[in-house]
């Protein structure tokens, strides 16, 4: 149980993408259901998922228990997902949600019933009455009425909806601002900053007031201080939001604008769940029925549950003369599941299309040019997904994206963590390309080695050659340093001698240009020729910048 502490809306940041619980959430439930969740199972949680290949953290027993908390008290209790009073339980939700089946239709029930003020989140005497509201409902109901919400009205507006009978004043809200961001005179920028500091302040008058100004990360007590750390905190909290309600293929996202709307399929859907659902907090001071139902897995009831309207939205896919009615709502809906998921599937191969005959290259270049003056909201995952189209039409390979794609063929989010990017067969070798954002010392921190142990793992699934393509605006000397290493040192660990070829997002920009100028399809031998030539180049050069030089010069020449 937690007290609320702030008097905004919050969303778990942890995990940022909710998909990424589902592997903890298993572990748990496998490795300690039955036992009391304290200190020791915690710890010994996070012993257990640092087996794991993709595990990032590290640091002394305090630190780990705190880490096992951060991971579960979170998002998987908060939503429902895992009971950890009086042991720890996977709930029938928690059941459905890593069964990998319908999990959007799981996240989205979850995601309606979680609510503030509840019993595992209680109002301290001096917050009550601010809250009363279930958060992802009411942004739901903000994207519905004003037709798209960007991300600067969320975090400046829409995170104030604390209780569901401000809905109408902060819609308001939101419109006067759009219509008053058309005057601002000294540009959008400066008129959102002014925006952000004169609300944080109506928010937190009385802190100012009284003098209270100073951060728990800072001795700092200065109003500006104050105002950016809150402003920041507001910023986290949209972003976790945007995130979670993406994944439950309700919205869809516009990377340039920075905005969500509801898909134009999904319309009656998100119109049903708005009028059926109760918009009023349940079971505020009784835990156990409060538990009962945020355990209940058909709860809330969903436009898909009703057999009619199944029968119709199948239908749409189907010829008349099937016959459906007697097969039931649950067969129903993995058909429609089914049928959706080949829909994608032929919505895909013609994108795969359309690249090979460089109809997107216009495209491809104009995202890349976005990314690099940071345009677009989720540059990590447009990075990711960009990148998967320059390289399906660059060359003839089978080129697969891991990232996550909607029932429209667009990026939803990132490769999970325990394979590569964008894995391309060439017949008798593979590549695996690992594309990032990060920069400095962070990105030798992070990626460094799980770059080498993708690019084994390639190796032993597939029985082939394989070789690394890394990708990022910025190469750090680090990593260079890394990657010519391990083009000389044989580790049986990374099935020998690791070719992993690291390329400034400039570099491969250009081998793209001289794609498309070539007048024909390079082939598989061309593009193996860039990892022969880097393993040449590591046995004969005097040290990894030498190695580096002629391997950029290679690929800037590859045709």
């Amino acid at each position: 149980m937690a007290y609320l502490k702030s008097k905004t809306l919050f969303f778990t940041t942890s995990p940022r993408t909710p998909l990424k619980m589902i592997p903890e959430i298993e572990t748990l439930a496998k490795g300690f259901e039955g036992r009391v969740w304290n200190t020791d199972t915690q710890i010994a949680f996070i012993e257990k998922l640092a087996e794991g290949k993709d595990f990032q953290g590290e640091g002394s027993g305090k630190e780990m228990a705190f880490s096992a908390r951060d991971r579960i008290n979170r998002a998987p209790k908060a939503l429902g997902f895992l009971d950890l009073k009086p042991t720890i339980k996977l709930t029938e939700p928690g059941k459905r949600l890593i069964s990998g089946k319908r999990t959007e239709e799981v996240l989205l029930r979850q995601l309606l019933k979680f609510q503030l003020p509840s019993p595992y989140h209680k109002e301290p005497k001096q917050l009550e009455g601010i809250f009363g509201v279930k958060p992802y409902l009411e942004i739901f109901r903000l994207i519905y009425e004003l037709g798209t919400l960007s991300f600067d009205e969320l975090m400046i507006f829409g995170m104030q909806l604390t209780h569901y009978e401000k809905f109408n004043d902060i819609a308001d809200e939101i419109r006067r601002f759009r219509r008053m961001k058309a005057y601002a005179k000294a540009g959008y920028k400066v008129f959102r900053g002014e925006c952000m500091r004169k609300e944080v302040e109506k928010i937190f008058q009385e802190e100012i007031d009284s003098g209270k100004t100073q951060t728990r990360e800072s001795k700092d007590k200065s109003l500006d201080k104050f105002v950016r750390t809150k402003a920041r905190n507001l910023r986290d909290y949209t972003d976790a939001c945007f995130r979670y309600l993406r994944a439950t293929g309700m919205v869809e996202i516009s990377q340039r604008g920075h905005s969500l709307s509801i898909m134009h399929e999904k319309k009656e859907e998100v119109e049903f769940f708005l009028n059926d659902v109760d918009r009023k907090p349940v079971f505020v001071y009784d835990e156990v029925k409060y538990k009962d139902y945020l355990f209940d897995a058909s709860l809330p009831i969903l436009y898909s549950d009703d057999k009619e309207r199944l029968l119709t939205q199948v239908s749409e896919f189907m010829e008349p003369s099937v016959d459906l009615t007697q097969i039931t709502a649950g067969q129903l809906k993995d058909k429609l599941e089914e049928l959706i998921q080949n829909r994608k599937a032929a919505i895909i191969e013609r994108q795969v299309r359309d690249l090979k005959e460089y109809k997107e290259y216009s495209d491809i270049m104009k995202v890349y040019h976005e990314i690099k003056d940071n345009l677009l909201y989720d540059a990590p995952l447009m990075m990711e997904w960009n990148t998967w189209r320059a390289m399906t039409m660059l060359d003839g390979g089978n080129i697969k994206a891991n990232l996550k794609l909607d029932d429209r063929g667009q990026p939803m989010s990132t490769a999970q963590g325990n394979m590569a990017d964008i894995i391309c067969d060439y017949g008798d070798f593979g590549v695996a390309v690992e594309v990032t954002m990060q920069s400095g010392q962070r990105q030798y921190e992070m990626e460094g080695e799980p770059v080498s142990r993708h690019l084994a793992k390639l190796k032993k699934d597939t029985g082939k050659e394989a070789y690394c393509l890394f990708i990022a605006p910025k190469i750090n000397e680090s990593c260079i340093a890394y990657f010519y290493a391990l083009h000389i040192v044989n580790i049986s660990f990374y099935g020998g001698q690791s070719v992993i070829v690291p390329l400034e997002l400039d570099v491969f920009i250009n081998m793209v240009e001289q794609s498309y100028g070539a007048g024909y399809v390079p082939g598989a031998d061309q593009i193996k020729g860039i990892f022969q030539y880097s393993m040449e180049q590591a046995e004969l050069a005097q040290d990894e910048n030498e190695w580096y030089a002629k391997v950029k010069n290679k690929v800037l020449n590859w045709l």
